[in-house]
């Protein structure tokens, strides 16, 4: 057996190991629900922006929110984050986690309603704060 370190793993060798994860998970907890979950912006045709994610066991993981400078502070992250966590409770998400840089977006996340739980520092001078959101609030009608 032979451990191999790499920042090229093929779509093959990321295969295996999501596919082996979601055989597990099936197995302990009788369900694969693992979804990708994408909000993006086109712009003639093309990409330009939006958030990246996905849906698994009843959380919500975002993975990145990226908007071009022109396109920011017009309401369209708040419009991308609200479509994205709709579709999260959709899909049954009770909650949603989040991590971010102290120079990016923690501002914005706490503006709608996401809940700091942590940091974890780059360096002297940089954390990733991490955050979750209780999704439930809008399913039940309460905390």
């Amino acid at each position: 057996m032979d451990l191999l370190l790499t920042d090229a793993p093929t779509a093959s060798d990321e295969a295996v190991v999501s596919n082996g994860l979601d055989d597990f998970n099936l197995a302990a907890a009788g369900v694969q629900d693992r979804r990708p979950l994408a909000v993006l912006i086109r712009e003639d045709g093309e990409t330009v922006g939006g958030l990246t994610g996905r849906t698994s066991l009843g959380l919500w993981f975002v993975d990145l929110l990226y908007l071009p400078e022109k396109l920011r502070g017009t309401g369209l992250g708040s419009r991308i984050l609200s479509e994205a966590e709709a579709e999260a409770r959709r899909r049954g998400c009770l909650s949603g986690v989040v991590y971010t840089i102290q120079f990016q977006a923690p501002e914005f996340y706490a503006r709608h309603g996401w809940t700091e739980f942590g940091r974890t520092p780059i360096d002297a001078d940089r954390s990733r704060v991490f955050f979750r959101k209780d999704l439930r609030e809008s399913v039940w009608g309460g905390g």
